[in-house]
């Protein structure tokens, strides 16, 4: 079955619409946005509907959202990185619920996709915080490389709303064709991906890709509707 996972615990509010709708969570740590209760309370509503709990660490940067890289010394990010991580870690064991996966967020994600150097500084986050948890990655990335070379479990994600470079980047937000808002065309894309492993670029080339989850940003402005229709095709297959 198509696991779909969406970045929730941001502040929206929006998460006992979107949890059952999903089969995974990807929780902000409350470096970019939320806070222990809102974590808590999003972790309670995973539980209740069975999905599968992640953390969502990132750049300590609440005023650009974690959409901006930030100029830190990797000594000082894996600080934060393990600092979120373990903040998440104990508010997990509070509920007794079970992580799962880590998925970094927004500048953070797209940054280790393409440099091994901060990929490696996450690694080390992660594994001095956990003895086990997977790790969510775009394919042929930077990290899925020095995930695997350190042991770290990996599972290849796509995304559902995002449009493609030729590299298998994601279009930046600042242009307009960034994202997919209309709900047939991002299950075009979801079947695509996961049927013949492949996804079309911006420049209507087609790249061989691979995808066990797909994720639906709970901020595109009609997420809602593009996960109720994802759920049902998913469900009804």
């Amino acid at each position: 079955m198509i696991d779909i996972n969406c970045d929730l615990g941001e502040g929206l509010h929006n998460e006992h619409i979107i949890m059952p709708l999903i089969s995974s969570c990807n929780i902000s740590c409350g470096a970019h946005a939320g806070s222990i209760e809102i974590i808590d309370n999003v972790i309670q509503l995973a539980i209740q509907h069975k999905v599968k709990i992640g953390a969502h660490p990132s750049f300590p940067d609440r005023q650009n959202f974690g959409r901006k890289v930030l100029d830190i010394s990797n000594n000082n990010l894996q600080k934060s990185l393990e600092n979120q991580l373990i903040v998440f870690k104990e508010r997990a064991l509070l509920q007794n619920a079970t992580i799962h996966h880590v998925k970094p967020h927004g500048a953070l994600y797209n940054l280790i996709a393409v440099n091994r150097e901060k990929a490696s500084v996450v690694i080390a986050a992660i594994q001095h915080v956990f003895e086990a948890v997977k790790l969510y990655v775009p394919y042929q990335s930077r990290i899925e490389e020095v995930a695997i070379q350190s042991g770290v479990e990996i599972i290849h994600e796509a995304f559902a709303d995002r449009t493609y470079n030729e590299d298998l980047s994601l279009v930046s937000r600042t242009l307009s064709n960034a994202l997919i808002e209309d709900k047939h065309e991002v299950l075009k894309q979801v079947q695509k991906i996961s049927e013949k492993q492949l996804v079309t670029t911006v420049n209507f080339h087609e790249k061989e890709i691979k995808a066990s989850t797909f994720c639906v940003h709970g901020d595109t402005k009609n997420a809602i509707e593009i996960l109720q229709y994802l759920h049902e095709y998913i469900h009804t297959k």
